[in-house]
């Protein structure tokens, strides 16, 4: 319990300097258009990392009774058969299957595990989030090739209250943090492809009410 209240707070605050950030960054006059076409786009899609309430499909050949569908609790860890806790968050699916793997000689000649996420939700690290004036605010898990575009339409655009020429990308953290401009008005509502662009992981949108 006391994991998950660390783990908890942990998230609120980072979600708090977040949203400090985005609150300040509205606020700048002069922030730079988001990179059309970051250097670092390919990069930057990491291999997937379990997450928090993800649901796992996990296959051991030649022994169905330990085969199973687990969902991973909020403290990041999964319960199977013979196996009853591993940490499961923070790993890749193959890097769980090894693990489960080792843990299951003890009772299985020479395992052999696959671990498929039918249902993403990710780690923090790898989700993009959307604040303030979209129709569905939320957190996506990245995919490799998400754009700004696929984002909203993904919380189902803007709100009638929404700035979108005012809308803020915030990508990093603590002293790389930066700040820019999207304009997303442009892009959903008058079809500029060129206000398109691309998202990384752990990129926060911020979308601001307009004035008016």
């Amino acid at each position: 319990m006391n994991k998950l209240v660390e783990t908890l707070k942990a998230t609120l605050a980072g979600a708090a300097a977040i949203f400090l950030a985005a609150c300040s960054a509205i606020g700048g006059e002069n922030l730079q258009a988001a990179p059309s076409s970051p250097a670092t786009a390919a990069e930057a899609s990491p291999d997937y990392l379990i997450g928090p309430l993800d649901q796992l499909q996990i296959f051991v050949w030649r022994a169905p009774e330990l085969s199973t569908d687990v969902t991973v609790r909020p403290d990041g860890r999964i319960s199977t058969p013979l196996v009853e806790d591993m940490v499961a968050s923070g790993k890749t699916p193959s890097q769980l299957s090894r693990d489960l793997e080792a843990s299951l000689e003890e009772y299985v000649k020479e395992p052999e595990v696959t671990v498929i996420v039918s249902d993403f939700s990710s780690t923090f690290d790898q989700q993009v989030r959307v604040l303030g004036e979209a129709a569905a605010p939320t957190a996506l898990p990245y995919q490799a090739g998400m754009t700004v575009l696929d984002v909203m339409v993904a919380v189902g655009g803007l709100t009638e209250f929404a700035a979108g020429n005012r809308a803020v990308l915030i990508r990093g953290k603590g002293a790389d943090r930066q700040s820019y401009r999207v304009r997303l008005d442009d892009l959903l509502r008058k079809g500029n492809i060129a206000a398109n662009v691309p998202v990384l992981p752990g990129d926060v949108i911020l979308v601001p009410e307009s004035a008016f």
